[in-house]
């Protein structure tokens, strides 16, 4: 399990290997702002982070972070979440025939399910890639080419978490806009007990709740 420290340094590596903050928050599954914060830190000194860690972190992020690495690194393991995942969007429809995985962690989470289901496989590139900061409705997502294609499907998307929903909502419109049909979504941690995008339901093999004050 990392610490804020391990994260730092992971943050610090990652943008050092040229990936944009947006990156960087799907690599280690935390929000923008707190990919953002991480990064921030991965330049000063190990003796100032850890006295800001002493005061308490004062106006830090608010965040989980997810690592989901013992299953990712066995095929098997990578399988069995997939057959879960499968029953679970079972419950919505048993007619679609296009699985979509949100880059870069849903991808292989996608393939399983799919496999699973006996139907194609699509993959979207969210437009937080390509943040690093200002306003993301600058940028866009797209569909890669070299998987199946939306048009005229019913789909199901999968990705490995969902902090606010945004990730989800924005998959949800390209492929409306592409002229497919969301029907619903599976992911691996629900970190905020979202239930629905944009009238999508959203299932989720595990809930983070948070218990007691912030403060």
């Amino acid at each position: 399990m990392k610490n804020v420290d391990d994260l730092i340094e992971s943050a610090g590596d990652l943008a050092a290997r040229g990936l944009s903050r947006g990156e960087i928050a799907d690599e280690l599954n935390v929000s923008r702002e707190t990919a953002s914060w991480l990064v921030e830190r991965a330049g000063r000194s190990a003796s100032a982070v850890g006295a800001e860690s002493d005061d308490g972190g004062a106006g830090g992020p608010q965040d989980v972070h997810v690592d989901w690495s013992a299953i990712g690194e066995a095929g098997a393991r990578l399988a069995s979440i997939g057959d879960a995942l499968a029953d679970l969007l079972r419950e919505h429809s048993h007619d679609v025939d296009l699985v979509v995985g949100v880059e870069k962690a849903g991808v292989p989470l996608a393939t399983a399910v799919s496999r699973e289901l006996g139907v194609d496989l699509g993959t979207y590139t969210p437009r937080k890639h390509q943040w690093e900061e200002g306003d993301i409705e600058d940028l866009g997502g797209s569909f890669s080419r070299n998987f199946a294609q939306v048009e005229g499907r019913d789909c199901f998307i999968v990705d490995d978490t969902i902090t606010s929903g945004t990730t989800i909502s924005e998959a949800v419109e390209a492929i409306e806009e592409s002229g497919g049909n969301a029907i619903a979504a599976a992911v691996l941690v629900d970190k905020q007990g979202v239930g629905d995008v944009n009238g999508v339901p959203v299932d989720a093999l595990m809930q983070v709740i948070r218990v007691g004050n912030d403060d």
